[in-house]
C-alpha cells in the first residue's frame, strides 16, 4: 500500500456540539486575529494555537458556505478569527486557486494540511496489527523453506500448513511480537502481530500445505512466521479529535521500541479498547501517579494528587486495546501513566 495525502474532514460534530452542557469554548492568550496557513501546519497544531482544549476545534470553526468544500485547509489559506453573538468563530478566505474543467472541478488533495503528523502513524499502521488469540492459532504459518532453508528473502519458495482460503491469493507474512495483558486484571487482551513481508500464493494440497512466493520482506522470513489474508490498511486522516463519549480510565501499557521515556509524537499502547467505548480520533488526558509521601505532621502516608502531563489521540482501536499518538507533553511520560477524559 502507499501512503497518500486524504481528505481532511473538519465535519461539525454533533457530539461536541449539542447538549448545552459544554462551558464556552476557550480561546487561549495573545491569539492571533488574522492567520495564514503555513506548509508544515497540521490542524491538531492549529487548533492547538486558539483553543486551550484544541479538540474542540469544530466548535470554533465557521463554515463558509460561498467556498466550494470549505472543511479542507491548504497552505496560503487565511483564517480570520471573529466573534458572533459573543463567542469565537474563525472563518477562512480562500488563499490558493482551485483550477476548474468543464468536467470537473480538480482539487490537489496531497497539498491539504492534515489533522495530526500522519508520517508518524503511517509506517506503524502498516507494520503493526492485534490478533485474539483464536484468531492466531487458526492462522497459517510458514512450515518450511525451499531446499530446508531456515531462513527465506524476495523471490525464495516457502511452505505454508493451515487455512487457505480460495479467494485469497496474496498473504501478509507477520511474526508475533508482545503478549498485551492487562497490568492491573492480569487478563489477556491480545497480540501484537508485526508485518515483514508478503507472499503470493502458487498451490495448494488436500493437506492444507501450500507453495508460495515470496515477494517483498522488511526481515528475513522464518519458519513459524504467521500468513493472513493481505489486508491493504488505508491510513485515514478524516480524524475528529473529540473528547470519549464514555468515561475511560486506563493506563499506557507499551511504547514503539520499548522506551523508558514517551514524548511527543510517540505512539503508545493504551489497554482500553472498542467495549470500553474508545473510538478512533478520541482525545485523552495522560496523567502521571500522584507519588506517597509521608506527612511528618500526622504521621502517616499520604498520596499526592495526579498530575497532568500530557495528552493523546487515538489513531487505531482494537476491542481490547487501543493504538495513540502523544500530541503534547509538559514533562516526560512513562508506561503506566494513566489516561482519562480530557
Amino acid at each position: 500500500m502507499t501512503l497518500r495525502a486524504f481528505t481532511i474532514s473538519l465535519l461539525l460534530c454533533t457530539l461536541l456540539c449539542s447538549g448545552g452542557s459544554y462551558a464556552a469554548v476557550e480561546l487561549n492568550e495573545d491569539v492571533p486575529e488574522t492567520y495564514i496557513v503555513q506548509r508544515g501546519d497540521t490542524l491538531w497544531g492549529i487548533a492547538g494555537m486558539y483553543l486551550k482544549r484544541p479538540w474542540r476545534w469544530p466548535e470554533l470553526w465557521d463554515v463558509n458556505p460561498q467556498i466550494d468544500n470549505p472543511h479542507l485547509i491548504y497552505p496560503g489559506d487565511e483564517l480570520h478569527l471573529t466573534w458572533v453573538g459573543g463567542k469565537p468563530r474563525l472563518r477562512m478566505r480562500r488563499g490558493r486557486d482551485i483550477k476548474l474543467t468543464p468536467n470537473m472541478r480538480v482539487t490537489p488533495l496531497d497539498l491539504a494540511i492534515p489533522t495530526i503528523p500522519l508520517d508518524q502513524i503511517g509506517p506503524w499502521l502498516r507494520r503493526n496489527r492485534v490478533l485474539e488469540a483464536k484468531e492466531l492459532n487458526y492462522s497459517a504459518y510458514v512450515v518450511a523453506g525451499d531446499e530446508q532453508a531456515l531462513i527465506s528473502g524476495p523471490g525464495d519458495r516457502i511452505f505454508g500448513r493451515g487455512p487457505f482460503p480460495d479467494d485469497e491469493r496474496r498473504y501478509g507474512i507477520y511474526r508475533v511480537g508482545q503478549h498485551y495483558a492487562d497490568p492491573i486484571t492480569a487478563e489477556y487482551l491480545g497480540y501484537q502481530v508485526i508485518d515483514i513481508g508478503a507472499a503470493k500464493l502458487l498451490s495448494s494440497n488436500r493437506d492444507e500445505v501450500a507453495g508460495l512466493e515470496v515477494t517483498r520482506v522488511t526481515e528475513e522470513v522464518r519458519i513459524g512466521d504467521r500468513l493472513l489474508p493481505y489486508e491493504e490498511r488505508i491510513l485515514d486522516s478524516s480524524f475528529h479529535p473529540r473528547a470519549p463519549a464514555e468515561d475511560i480510565d486506563g493506563v499506557m501499557i507499551g511504547v514503539d521500541g520499548g522506551l523508558d521515556q514517551i514524548g511527543q509524537y510517540s505512539i503508545v499502547t493504551i489497554n482500553r479498547g472498542k467495549r470500553d467505548g474508545l473510538q478512533i480520533g478520541n482525545v485523552l488526558a495522560v496523567y502521571q501517579l500522584g507519588r506517597i509521601v509521608f506527612d511528618k505532621a500526622t504521621q502517616t502516608n499520604v498520596q499526592l494528587p495526579d498530575t497532568r502531563a500530557g495528552l493523546a489521540m487515538v489513531f487505531d482501536a482494537y476491542e481490547k486495546v487501543s493504538f495513540a499518538i502523544i500530541l503534547r507533553t509538559t514533562r516526560p511520560l512513562h508506561v503506566m501513566d494513566i489516561v482519562k477524559n480530557p
